[in-house]
């Protein structure tokens, strides 16, 4: 059986304290951190297998690597909502929010209700959250038709007013990700990026301008275009 113990010694033994001012150049800002790469957090988690009493565990460790760790191991059918606003309420950099999200909040079924929840908080990570889920059920949802996510756009619009740098960055993604779907979709959020651009924000106008530019590209278009093509 795997511990907390267990996994300290492992982090230790993997330990970078080289790599932490590496991390902070990009935003990676823990209080406490070993500088443990996320491959070999990968392997630590691929070899402890899913737990989720251990993900419960290694989070109250506030270690850069074991809150990611007990993303990577949690058992998305045991999250609750209690548990995913907890663990939002401890983001205080970017990075941990993006590995929670794509480690283990996108793959439970409390995602979208989240994603409405969370973008409409003050915290500015807890907000990024909200954002973020957008963003990457518009990859990972395959199953979900594209009409489920134009309830995003108006939340979309609503928050480009936010100047923080990983908010707005967060809206941009999920705006981006959400056209790149299908060209449906394109469409819709090429309209929603001209609105924001209309807003009298220096944050929305920015968030307009960057993703019409990709949204707009010919590479996106051309692969959307063969999509439609693919499935006629």
């Amino acid at each position: 059986m795997t511990t907390t113990d267990t996994i300290l010694e492992k982090l230790h033994e993997n330990a970078k304290p080289d790599a932490v001012d590496g991390m902070k150049k990009y935003g990676i800002t823990p209080s406490e951190s070993l500088g443990v790469s996320i491959p070999i957090l990968r392997s630590i988690a691929k070899d402890t297998g899913k737990d989720h009493e251990l993900a419960l565990a290694l989070w109250e460790i506030d270690l850069r690597e074991t809150r990611i760790l007990a993303s990577m191991v949690d058992v998305p059918s045991k999250v609750t909502t209690e548990q995913m606003d907890r663990w939002a309420r401890d983001f205080d950099y970017w990075e941990i929010c993006d590995q929670c999200c794509m480690n283990l909040f996108e793959k439970t079924s409390l995602a979208r209700d989240r994603a409405f929840e969370w973008s409409g908080k003050q915290e500015e990570f807890v907000k990024r959250e909200g954002f973020v889920m957008m963003a990457r059920l518009a990859v990972s949802d395959k199953q979900a038709p594209d009409e489920a996510f134009l309830a995003f756009f108006p939340v979309i619009e609503r928050e480009a007013v936010d100047g923080r740098n990983m908010v707005k960055k967060a809206v941009n993604w999920a705006l981006r990700q959400i056209g790149k779907r299908s060209l449906y979709l394109n469409n819709r959020a090429t309209e929603c990026a001209e609105r924001i651009g209309k807003i009298d924000s220096k944050s929305a106008r920015w968030i307009a301008s960057d993703a019409l530019r990709e949204l707009r590209s010919e590479k996106v278009l051309e692969r959307l275009n063969r999509k439609v093509a693919r499935n006629h």
